[in-house]
């Protein structure tokens, strides 16, 4: 299936979310790789702080991903060999308009992959015939209730961003099916530096140097955490793909309590074992149950798979942020 990668050196890349926490990272390791990135974003102050973080040097493209007409124009004047589709709504928790989540999550994908599919269409030749054009981040909320989180498996997501995402992804998968080589990377729980404030790793971190207790779950569920890094090269690499299945789970295939991922992350920050008070918040309703994310199509697809360890990873994080205290 994989076939010969294509190379992106040299070709026009879009990346939409460019100053998320993912988004940065894409478009940095794109840089590395000689792409000529097109990094998209909405805030020029949020961008530098990201940028700096990634050592991402392109100038941002600053525009409103909620105009998409702007962002049709944009893609048609652009005409990128690939377009990564970062932006979304609805992982913080202050993101809670649901209209806002509908367009950003459903119709951004939907419009995104209509205009792409009709430049594939026009302009195809042999060797663009065989390159994804979009590459979309789906997520593991799509899943919901299912136990099972096999690509083929039914979806029953019960959170608004979950069944919004769902929506977009099949948005996305129309468009492949309509002969645009389009692919959605459905992420799990993503972590490393750039996440988002409040969340688990970044609460662990603000307490590094201090004795200030950390209130936590039981953390008795369990996640399939994937370093950031990998994550960006899984992205990366089903880019550079010439076929692709529509949807591909993209996570470690291990499953690791979220108990189990602080201790672990405790260990390396030389936090100590009377700060962490697991029990002290109540786990959320909406909490995920799932047998090990089945990561046999990301293989099969691109020859790779995630390997950091959550040591390493959290290391790698609080080496990027300069966080002391890494054992």
């Amino acid at each position: 299936m994989r076939g010969r990668a294509l190379k992106l050196r040299g070709q026009r890349v879009l990346v939409l979310g460019a100053s998320g926490f993912i988004g940065r990272w894409v478009a940095a390791r794109l840089e590395r790789a000689g792409s000529r990135v097109t990094p998209v974003v909405r805030d020029s102050s949020a961008a530098a702080a990201a940028f700096a973080m990634a050592g991402v040097s392109e100038e941002p493209l600053l525009t409103d991903l909620a105009d998409l007409d702007e962002l049709e124009r944009i893609v048609r004047e652009m005409e990128p060999r690939v377009t990564f589709n970062l932006a979304g709504y609805g992982v913080d928790r202050s993101e809670r308009d649901p209209d806002l989540a509908r367009h950003l999550n459903v119709e951004l994908p939907r419009r995104l992959g209509r205009v792409l599919l009709d430049q594939a269409r026009r302009q195809a030749d042999g060797e663009d015939e065989a390159e994804p054009a979009l590459v979309h981040a789906g997520s593991a909320l799509e899943y919901g209730l299912a136990d099972r989180v096999g690509e083929g498996d039914p979806t029953a997501p019960n959170t608004d961003y979950g069944r919004t995402k769902l929506e977009g992804t099949e948005a996305v998968s129309a468009a492949a099916r309509g002969g645009l080589r389009a692919v959605t990377a459905r992420l799990f729980t993503v972590y490393g530096p750039g996440e988002h404030a409040g969340r688990l790793l970044p609460s662990l971190l603000e307490a590094v140097g201090g004795d200030q207790p950390i209130e936590l779950t039981e953390g008795f569920q369990k996640r399939d955490f994937t370093y950031v890094e990998d994550v960006v090269e899984g992205l990366v690499r089903l880019g550079r793909c010439p076929r692709a299945p529509s949807v591909v789970n993209l996570a470690t295939g291990r499953l690791t309590s979220v108990r189990r991922f602080v201790e672990l992350a405790a260990r390396e920050l030389l936090l100590r074992p009377e700060q962490l008070r697991f029990g002290a918040r109540p786990s959320l309703a909406e909490d995920m149950e799932h047998a090990p994310v089945p990561v046999e199509r990301l293989r099969e697809t691109v020859g790779w798979g995630a390997e950091m360890s959550i040591p390493e990873g959290v290391r790698s994080t609080a080496q990027v942020l300069r966080i002391g205290g890494t054992a």
